[in-house]
């Protein structure tokens, strides 16, 4: 037996028990009389001792080799510290050692595995195995376990039932781009990997599968961002004979359990709010209510005073920085320099100082005088000590932008908060977008989203204003998870269709399989799929995910651990019939 216990549950209770341990060396203090070892393994640290008056001149020389992270095991006697560790679970014991094993040798690790290392992110990637000995990962990949077995509990007593849906797909030409993998078998014919399980969970509807979910592997060849991994994992759920109501109210208790069980408090209600209420009042469908800063538009006080800038903008609007008048001239322009950076794109941006003294002032003072900053500011029920700042342009663009800047100035000013908690409903989203580049439209969420009952007939005359039964469930101004009620009639399927561009031939390749399956009984159905790795991550106070993820990729998508992607040999190419350029 390597260990009869592990390394950080020994207490005075032990006291005077022979143990076994088993671990790597965390440090070695060699005072040459008397040696200290800590031994670590992912339950904690225990510190060993040996000394010249109670341990053996052969055991004190094996223990002088000892390196950082060698891997020993050892058997000994359970004494009281002299000098007693309070900031440790078994700093009131140590393990006066009798034997000591070295199993394995460890070279010099690149970095200190400590919770403060003096490693960077892209060499820590490279090492990922020796990362995650350190506790700030390790901690993070215990969390993520945790909420996926509470998430696997609920749902299970819910009536969900889990069932694995295939891997290798077929490629379909609507959202992200697919990871396309090649056939062997089948010459010049390719698998995809799914971006989501989507049309099999609607066919275990058609299977009589009623409540659905699975902690799944998704992918997509899409840019990187800190939110975002090639692979990543969803809690994906689906259920039939259900309303929209009936999804959210099962899905908000998921949400509220977890809240609650992390946050030790009674979660009530989640608000909610509709797209067009979201793009008005925060800039975008994911808003942070957290804090304020709510989007003024100002058109009808703003305009007409012969300042070009507003005059021919579509849209002005605001938000008021409360208690920052007193931001130096440099602070405002560095502000500004911030959102001209090509991120953002915004052209400028006008301020309005509602000082202390009472006085207004603004960076536009040539074209509004005092009264109409008053005009502005009373927009705003700005008071005395405020900072006003104002953008245009271009609605959909200036809201994006401001959303940003409202976003920046959260984190700055500490308003963003990791232990705050603040979820919502997005509602009413519209069915389709108008894309400029192709001509055509494309669904905002996916192609079997049902339009709202009572839009149905706008298909035909205004296909733009067709609301969706669609919502997300947003947490901290992210998206942490997403659904929809589904169309389960065939003919708005083919309808739907043909709004999004597909000929009869195009949407038989790709869907056949579907429409095929509700001639034979597909009840209401509908669903949501979580970003498991999102929500773990903001569910501890954080928002990259990649800390979440045992084995990440990196900003570009390479796991530099094991150096993929890389090329393959000619062999291999040659079996598949693929010609590398």
């Amino acid at each position: 037996m390597f260990r009869t216990h592990t390394n950080g549950e020994l207490s005075l209770k032990n006291l005077n028990q022979t143990v076994s341990l088993a671990g790597w060396v965390q440090t070695i203090r060699d005072k040459g009389f008397m040696i200290w070892v800590d031994l670590r393994d992912r339950y904690g640290i225990t510190q060993l001792v040996l000394d010249e008056e109670r341990s053996s001149k052969d055991l004190l020389e094996k223990a002088k080799k000892l390196g950082r992270e060698f891997v020993i095991q050892v058997e000994g006697k359970v004494i009281e510290r002299t000098s007693k560790n309070p900031k440790i679970p078994t700093g009131e014991i140590e393990i006066l050692v009798e034997n000591l094993h070295i199993l394995n040798e460890s070279q010099l690790p690149p970095f200190t595995i400590e919770d403060e290392t003096d490693g960077g992110e892209e060499l820590r990637m490279k090492y990922r195995y020796l990362d995650i000995r350190r506790n700030p990962v390790k901690d993070k990949l215990i969390f993520r376990h945790q909420i996926a077995q509470k998430v696997r509990n609920y749902l299970s007593e819910q009536g969900f039932i889990e069932v694995e849906t295939p891997v290798l797909i077929k490629s379909t030409p609507e959202g992200a781009r697919d990871f396309i993998v090649p056939s062997r078998m089948n010459q010049g014919q390719f698998y995809a990997l799914p971006q989501s399980p989507q049309t099999f969970k609607q066919l275990l509807m058609v299977g009589g599968m009623d409540k659905y979910f699975q902690i799944v592997k998704c992918f997509r060849d899409e840019d990187l961002r800190a939110d975002r991994q090639p692979e990543f994992t969803q809690i994906d759920c689906e259920m039939a004979f259900v309303e929209q109501e009936d999804i959210m109210k099962v899905f908000e208790g998921l949400a509220k359990k977890l809240l609650e069980e992390i946050t030790g408090n009674t979660i009530g209600d989640f608000p909610r709010m509709t797209f067009d209420e979201a793009m008005k009042r925060y800039g975008n469908d994911k808003p942070d209510i957290r804090f304020g800063m709510e989007f003024i538009e100002l058109n009808e006080v703003v305009k007409g005073k012969d300042f070009k800038i507003f005059d021919e903008a579509e849209l002005v609007v605001g938000i008021n920085v409360e208690g920052k008048a007193d931001y130096t001239r440099k602070q405002i322009d560095e502000l500004i320099d911030w959102v001209k950076r090509p991120q953002i794109g915004a052209s400028g941006m006008v301020w309005v100082k509602y000082q202390e003294d009472g006085t207004l002032t603004s960076s536009v003072n040539k074209f509004y005088n005092e009264e109409d900053l008053k005009g502005i500011a009373d927009k705003f029920n700005a008071k005395k000590g405020d900072l006003i700042l104002v953008m245009s342009g271009e609605t959909n663009k200036v809201r994006a932008q401001l959303s940003a800047l409202r976003m920046e100035l959260g984190n700055r000013l500490g308003l963003r908060k990791g232990n705050e908690f603040a979820p919502l409903w997005v509602v009413d989203f519209p069915l389709l977008e108008w894309d400029e580049e192709t001509g055509r439209y494309h669904a905002m969420h996916h192609p079997f989203t049902s339009p709202k009952e009572e839009d149905i007939p706008l298909l035909e005359t205004e296909p733009g204003k067709v609301r969706a039964n669609a919502y997300d469930l947003v947490l901290n101004g992210n998206e942490i998870g997403g659904g929809s009620i589904r169309i389960f009639n065939q003919e708005l399927q083919s309808k739907m269709f043909d709004l999004l561009g597909f000929t009869k031939e195009d949407a038989e390749a790709q869907f056949g399989f579907l429409m095929n399956a509700f001639k034979y009984g597909a009840p209401p159905h509908g669903g949501l799929a979580f970003g498991f790795d999102r929500l773990v991550a903001i569910l501890d106070g954080n928002e990259v995910i990649r800390d979440y993820i045992a084995f990440p990729k990196n900003n570009s998508g390479r796991d530099v651990m094991i150096d993929a992607p890389s090329p393959v040999h000619q062999e291999q190419l040659d079996e598949l019939s693929i010609q590398v350029k």
